[in-house]
């Protein structure tokens, strides 16, 4: 059996769905940014089963950094050997640029 991956964010991650929290808190909507932040999490937690079910980020074609499509948001992540982490949280239209 497959061992499970841990998940873990990296601060840009956390920021990322800070800013989509605040977001619906400007525009007057605050339950609905509660409710996808929750959902972009419920995206996130597969990967503990599932974590190559992302593709790869096409900008790369590096094979340990994915991405879940959850529109209209890019989740990227960096597969290693023993967790899952969470490093952006984009709108789906943004291309990724390396640092």
């Amino acid at each position: 059996m497959p061992q499970k991956r841990a998940i873990t964010f990296a601060e840009s991650a956390v920021k990322d769905l800070e800013v989509i929290r605040d977001w619906y808190i400007d525009q007057g909507a605050p339950d609905a940014g509660e409710k996808l932040v929750g959902e972009i999490i419920a995206q996130v937690e597969r990967l503990v089963d599932f974590p190559e079910s992302g593709r790869m980020v096409p900008e790369f074609e590096i094979a340990n950094l994915r991405e879940i499509i959850f529109p209209p948001f890019r989740i990227v992540y960096r597969l290693d050997k023993n967790r899952a982490r969470i490093v952006r949280i984009w709108r789906s239209e943004r291309l990724m640029k390396m640092p």
